[in-house]
This record gives C-alpha cells, structure tokens and sequence, in this order.
C-alpha cells in the first residue's frame, strides 16, 4: 500500500502548498497537530524541522503550551457537557454518587 493510493494524498499537498500561509506559520501548525494527535516521531521530527527553520525554541515551545492548553480545554468541556447530559450533578449533591447503583436495591 502507498500513500499516493489515496486521494487524500493531493488535498493535504494541496493544502501545504498554499501561499495563504507562512513556512513559519505551517511548521507550528503542524507541531501543534502532531502533538495533540500523539505521535511522538512525527512530533519529534517537526519539533527538529521548526528548529532547523530558525523558529526559536521559545516559539515552539510556547505552541506546545497553546496547542496542550487547548486540548485540555476541549477534555474538560467534554467531561462538564457529558456529565451535565447525564444528571450527575442531581444523582451526586449530596457528597455521594448513586450514578448507576439502584437505590431500591439498597
């Protein structure tokens, strides 16, 4: 199998060859999508790529801290939102959670 099999293959080349964004501004992108996604290479090798750019370590850095903080935001709305779609704020007021314990049976 190879990755020109797949027609996705023209519209992330496409997509990497805009002129709407800076080389700057693609390799933190990247960096930040990496990292979030959890592929320790690939984050590795851009980290290495932005360096080798001149993009000071600061700069990257900094986009490791916004692109963590922004998916800690994304799991912490997940967790209100789905918690409140179950009522878990009503079955565990009182200090204890009856969440999925039958309170007849007890």
């Amino acid at each position: 199998m190879d990755v020109t099999e797949f027609k996705v293959k023209e519209s992330l080349d496409a997509t990497g060859a805009t002129d709407a964004l800076t080389d700057r501004e693609k390799h933190l992108i990247g960096l930040a999508v990496t990292a979030t996604r959890g592929c320790i290479a690939c984050t590795g090798g851009r980290i290495e790529n932005a360096l080798k750019s001149r993009i000071e370590y600061e700069t990257v850095r900094a986009a490791i801290d916004l692109a963590a903080a922004v998916n800690a935001g994304v799991t912490l709305r997940t967790a209100i939102e789905g918690a409140a779609r179950n009522g878990v704020q009503e079955n565990c007021s009182t200090g204890e959670c009856s969440i999925g314990v039958d309170s007849k049976a007890e």
